[in-house]
């Protein structure tokens, strides 16, 4: 007892030291923009001791460089490729069946440039904005499956439509379709054991993306594995918004309704999603899965849209899909319409907005009313002020929460995916986001956003500055820890 007391005593008097140590490893081995590391030592200096707390959960950054760098080294054979598509085009001997890609080479050349996003043309693209539409399509695809399923979510709860699905699994691996399924650790706190249980007894295969230390407990916050993907037999695909669990259709008495935006992709471009979930497989279970011939599909002419599979994370060299963010807002000539959960843009997409709304361009934001990380949601409205001014119109969407991944630019391209507009989506979290090119695609995403705009409450100049103190306060709290949100 007396050995404790006299070591609780040491750690005490000499917390102040501890502190300046942490600092010291904060600055000089992790490579932070300055204005995190600045806010980090600010909490390490104000609160020391609980500081560090915070740190383990939510900054860590010293072992990332380790921890990825096998994972970088797994993602290098899609670059031939990419690297080949992207001579054919600098030679222009790339042949597009649309007469518009050519004005958006730009950005698929950087998309080929920073994450070897295969540009794919013939692809049947079908939309989902609600949840019940969503999992009834899903669930018939899953039954549907004759070879494999890749299953891929954040969320995975073994609640009601939990249960739906993994019944729907059990029942193919049963078959023996070879049945994969990945969900994060800290997002598949929820699946119980039982359930993986019967999964694999039936068959399936189970891998969990960084597991907690302890079960139902993880204290790694940052880089955590966002990505919502789902493959069949490498001839359909789904991508977007929508996690597996009840409040997703609309079951939540807390969220209510549930907006979504979400992807069925038919055509070459499965071949990349099943390429994304082959590394993340690989990267999670530790074993060789890579891409057999019995995972692709004949490139047949299924439709007539142009994808990029977009991914990017901490282990990404660029962040591929906020710079396709980037691109689309400071090329948009006419309109840019933005959906997202959480609006905390860095300070080039902040800039970007801003320009836009100044050169009298329509430009659109729109995010919900119900917060479901209060933090998250007050560093969201602080943004808006100078952005109101600038011409950038805001809407507060009413009808429940609106979960939806969207950004429109014009009349021909559009991103549907997992990425927010927010640091976290940024830098932090594994994302994969779809890049369309397509007129009709952008028409009807243009339209369920108008649409949209009738369970909307638009925020004005007038009414912004008339906010409560209470309000400002609130703001400028969260607006200061908006670098680690």
């Amino acid at each position: 007892m007396d050995a404790f007391i006299s070591t609780y005593t040491w750690i005490f008097r000499n917390l102040i030291w501890l502190n300046i140590g942490f600092a010291i490893l904060l600055v000089f081995f992790e490579r932070r923009n300055p204005t995190t590391t600045w806010l980090w030592l600010m909490v390490l200096t104000f609160l020391p001791g609980i500081g560090f707390i915070f740190y383990l959960f939510f900054g860590q950054d010293l072992s990332k460089k380790k921890i990825f760098r096998v994972k970088q080294e797994e993602d290098y054979p899609f670059r031939d490729m990419a690297i080949m598509q992207e001579n054919l085009i600098d030679k222009n001997k790339y042949k597009y069946n649309d007469p518009n890609y050519p004005n958006y080479e730009g950005l698929i050349r950087m998309h080929l440039m920073s994450s070897e996003a295969l540009f794919s043309q013939n692809n049947k693209v079908e939309l989902y904005f609600d949840g019940i539409e969503k999992f009834d399509a899903l669930i018939k695809s899953l039954r549907s499956a004759k070879h494999y399923i890749h299953l891929q979510y954040y969320i995975f709860k073994s609640d009601g439509l939990g249960k739906r699905v993994i019944d729907v699994l059990c029942e193919k691996a049963k078959e023996g379709v070879e049945v994969k399924i990945l969900f994060d650790g800290m997002g598949g706190r929820k699946f119980r054991r039982k359930y993986k249980k019967k999964l694999i007894e039936n068959g399936a295969e189970i891998a969990v993306f960084f597991p907690p230390f302890v079960p139902f407990l993880s204290v790694r916050i940052n880089y955590r594995n966002h990505r919502k993907i789902c493959i069949i037999d490498g001839s359909e695909a789904y991508i977007g918004g929508f996690n597996i669990g009840d409040e997703y259709i609309g079951l939540s008495k807390k969220f209510g309704y549930w907006r979504d935006t979400h992807l069925k992709i038919i055509g070459p471009s499965v071949a990349s999603l099943q390429w994304r979930f082959s590394l993340d497989w690989r990267f999670a279970t530790r074993k060789e899965m890579g891409i057999r011939q019995s995972y692709l599909v004949e490139d047949e002419n299924k439709g007539d849209t142009g994808v990029q599979i977009v991914s990017s994370g901490p282990d990404s060299k660029w962040p591929s899909i906020k710079d396709g963010y980037l691109k689309m807002i400071s090329n948009a000539k006419e309109k840019v319409y933005i959906q997202t959960p959480y609006f905390i843009p860095d300070d080039s997409i902040y800039e970007a907005l801003k320009l836009a709304g100044l050169s009298d361009l329509d430009v659109r934001v729109m995010i919900p009313s119900k917060p479901d990380h209060p933090f998250v949601y007050w560093a969201s409205l602080s943004y808006m002020g100078e952005l109101l001014q600038a011409g950038v119109r805001f809407y507060i969407y009413e009808k429940g929460f609106l979960h939806s991944k969207l950004v429109l630019m014009d009349d021909f391209v559009s991103t549907v995916g997992t990425a927010n507009m927010d640091i976290r989506s940024f830098k932090l979290n594994f994302e994969v986001n779809a890049f369309l090119y397509d007129e009709d695609i952008n028409s009807k995403l243009t339209e369920k956003f108008i649409d949209d705009l009738k369970d909307c409450k638009e925020i004005t100049i007038e009414g912004y500055r008339e906010r409560d103190r209470i309000v400002k306060i609130k703001e400028s709290v969260s607006r200061l820890l908006s670098p680690i949100l």
